[in-house]
């Protein structure tokens, strides 16, 4: 029984990432930067410890973006209408993705750019 709830519980929390997929830009976005982040990665032949880095940067923003997803649906359902509350929560789950979106622009600098410049 417990296999069972295993693969249940991994075929919705895949469903719900491919719904994420199919519903919101700006995870369709992150995933793009992510392909081109894994591409730039491999040519640039980072480090182990830089992929484990890059690795979890993109894993932090990815998350973010799912949480504000999620958020947002439910701030929509629970509350249709336009409240200041529903207004901060949301701006709140925003935010979250927007600092995790800059720390990984800046470790990607910190970790990309001594590698291209060293191209140079």
């Amino acid at each position: 029984m417990k296999d069972k709830q295993k693969k249940i519980g991994f075929s919705y929390a895949w469903n719900g990432i491919l719904e994420t997929i199919k519903t919101e830009s700006n995870f369709r976005f992150h995933l793009i930067a992510t392909s081109f982040v894994v591409i730039c990665s491999f040519i640039l032949q980072i480090s182990l410890f830089e992929w484990a880095i890059i690795l979890l940067t993109i894993g932090l923003v990815l998350v973010a973006e799912i949480t504000n997803s999620a958020i947002e649906a439910i701030i929509d359902y629970v509350r249709p209408e336009i409240h200041p509350a529903a207004k901060v929560i949301k701006d709140a789950a925003a935010g979250s993705v927007l600092i995790a979106a800059l720390i990984s622009i800046i470790i990607g600098c910190i970790i990309f750019i001594p590698k291209i410049l060293d191209l140079l």
